[in-house]
């Protein structure tokens, strides 16, 4: 068993952990990044990527990955690859066991794990992700402009896509299981007054049907939840929106969290409920889920990081000059 120890100990390797590594790094913190079960995050399964800042081409997203993670390692970032089975928010510093024993401790603690997308879990999906099924219309959906599309789930996740992905397609259709969306009652009322837009109700997805060349999204075939009758709906895209599962886990217990299971922050900032730990990107982000607003928090919990250990250091300088002074 080896113990690693930093001042700034990272957990995630997407945008957010890798972006919180680069900040900590120049700040002279030499963070450990620990990047877990995935690394490089969601945009390891990502390919064309198109709305990240400073590329007027398209890029892939595992080289973009590769590129931050480059330079978390050029600026001074150590990675390691472990997977984290045990945490101990209850002191400084905080304390995380691999699941080989390993022991990472860190004067601040940076949560950058991400969040999963929820799928439908049937065979032909698998195969079609990436040739026209999808969990995030504002990531792909301007592939799709002018094209026939469907939105599968009743939330509001699955009705703002829908709404989201009219800006591209004028056949927008919402496929829901049941007889009655689970949305919020406006955003129903701004789906169904939309000329763009219909739904099918009580129609489960039985399969994701490809063809073409290149091979794509063609169809989708339905059941019919009451009768059990199969129909198919002809899409070129298939967007799953039934919610995602943030990698929070670890934190039951020891971090304040929403009633989705997102690690709740100070509003402005990535400070959680302990001091001295702080969260970026899709662990706590359910509203925006992008490439760049992840990054962008990384800097934020790096710089937050960065102030909190300035204070303390501060704080305990103050004291033991009182300390000294008094004897």
């Amino acid at each position: 068993m080896t113990t690693h120890s930093t001042r700034m100990l990272i957990l995630g390797s997407g945008p957010a952990g890798l972006s919180a590594a680069i900040y900590g790094a120049r700040a002279g913190m030499k963070p450990i990044l620990v990047q877990g079960i995935q690394p490089g995050g969601q945009l390891m399964t990502t390919t064309d990527v198109e709305n990240y800042p400073g590329f007027a081409d398209v890029i892939q997203g595992p080289w973009l990955m590769e590129q931050m993670q480059k330079q978390a390692e050029h600026v001074g970032t150590t990675l390691i690859y472990d997977t984290i089975v045990d945490v101990d928010l209850t002191g400084r510093p905080f304390r995380m066991t691999g699941d080989g024993g390993d022991v990472y401790e860190g004067e601040v603690l940076v949560i950058a794990t991400g969040a999963q997308a929820k799928w439908l879990g049937i065979d032909s999906e698998e195969a079609m992700k990436g040739k026209g099924v999808s969990a995030c219309a504002t990531c792909d959906g301007f592939f799709y402009r002018g094209k026939k599309v469907a939105v599968i789930g009743g939330g509001n996740t699955a009705v703002e896509e829908a709404l989201y992905l009219t800006n591209h397609s004028d056949d927008v259709t919402l496929i829901h299981r049941r007889d009655s969306l689970r949305a919020e009652k406006i955003l129903q009322e701004r789906l169904f007054a939309h000329p763009n837009v219909k739904v099918l109700w009580n129609k489960e997805v039985s399969g994701f049907i490809g063809g073409g060349s290149p091979e794509g999204l063609v169809a989708i075939d339905l059941k019919d939840t009451v009768t059990g009758d199969i129909s198919r709906l002809d899409v070129e895209g298939g967007f799953v929106a039934i919610g995602h599962h943030p990698a929070t886990e670890l934190f039951r217990g020891h971090l304040e969290l929403d009633s989705d299971g997102y690690i709740k922050v100070e509003t402005g900032s990535t400070r959680t409920s302990v001091p001295g730990v702080f969260a970026c990107g899709d662990v706590m982000d359910k509203v925006y889920r992008q490439a760049v607003t992840a990054a962008g928090t990384g800097c934020m919990a790096a710089l937050d990081a960065e102030r909190f250990l300035a204070a303390a250091e501060f704080a305990g300088d103050a004291i033991s000059e009182a300390v000294a002074a008094a004897g």
